[in-house]
């Protein structure tokens, strides 16, 4: 580890503690030629992920796209950033532990899972456009479903 004031190498850790998120660990370092102190930061590389689209094509997952429908899907409805952010971060990890690749239907029907438990409303939206509904009786079918 570099020392950002002087460039040493050699530096030793006076503190370690995970933050709160729980992501990653926070260390406090002392650089040993100038004797400053810095902070670094430790956390997991995350794997890419291949997503395989209906047409068979593929391309690197992008948790931002996640993050697009759902904003569409709770357009006009009060929910807070950080409720979707805490969505965002459950799917994005759901379908890291799928492994490296997966499927865009998979994808799609996670949305729809986290969304029907947090807001009935941005879930039909959701599912209506990810299923293509063509006419009323695909929402009336939704609906039905959604009250069972």
């Amino acid at each position: 580890m570099h020392c950002p004031i002087c460039g040493h190498t050699g530096s030793k850790v006076l503190d370690k503690r995970e933050t709160p998120d729980g992501v990653s660990n926070r260390r406090r370092r002392q650089c040993l030629k100038c004797k400053r102190r810095f902070t670094t930061y430790e956390r997991h590389e995350k794997e890419d992920i291949i997503v395989v689209k209906r047409d068979g094509s593929r391309e690197l997952f992008e948790p931002g796209k996640i993050r697009g429908g759902i904003m569409k899907a709770f357009w006009k409805r009060k929910i807070s950033a950080k409720t979707i952010d805490a969505l965002v971060e459950q799917i994005d990890n759901d379908i890291r532990a799928s492994g490296g690749t997966i499927k865009s239907r998979k994808i799609g029907e996670l949305v729809m899972e986290h969304l029907k438990k947090v807001d009935e409303v941005a879930y039909i939206r959701f599912a209506s456009v990810y299923r293509r509904f063509s006419d009323i009786k695909s929402f009336e079918k939704e609906l039905a479903e959604l009250k069972k």
